[in-house]
């Protein structure tokens, strides 16, 4: 129904735990290169658990990689740096939902390409808060896009 964008994930552990969230919410994952780990990473076919043939994964060399290879319709950015809350957004099914990289997020040339559709998690702002775990940020934007769509092909 949804699909989730990983830009450069570097934790095996996130990405684990963000796949098994798509194979039980029927949502596309996409990893786009590089990736900080091998998809053969202990860590990661541990925290995915027996998941990872319940769903399905695409991996792309580069982001223009992605774009050429899904034209999507709609791309919604996910960032500490935006004023608009996650909860302003209105999700429609087949929406590609952006993360960034675990230690630098995304790139400003795509900040500047989707300006306007980034979207933050409301947090404390603090120098030594940076933000939150990347699996736990796509689980609560993908279950706000689900709750939106009255948890379509969900129960």
């Amino acid at each position: 129904m949804f699909n989730i964008v990983l830009y450069t994930p570097q934790i095996p552990q996130n990405t684990g735990n963000i796949a098994r969230s798509c194979a039980l919410t029927g949502s596309v994952l996409h990893l786009i290169e590089p990736l900080g780990f091998s998809v053969q990473d202990r860590h990661l076919k541990r925290a995915g658990l027996d998941y990872w043939n319940k769903m399905q994964v695409n991996t792309y060399t580069d982001f223009d990689d992605f774009i050429t290879k899904n034209e999507p319709d709609r791309v919604l950015l996910f960032t500490t740096k935006s004023n608009r809350y996650y909860t302003e957004a209105t999700y429609r099914p087949n929406d590609f939902l952006l993360f960034g990289c675990e230690t630098t997020g995304l790139p400003d040339a795509l900040h500047a390409q989707y300006a306007d559709y980034r979207y933050t998690i409301p947090m404390r702002k603090a120098p030594q808060l940076r933000s939150l775990n990347l699996a736990n940020s796509v689980n609560i934007v993908l279950y706000e896009a689900l709750r939106q769509n009255h948890f379509a092909h969900l129960g």
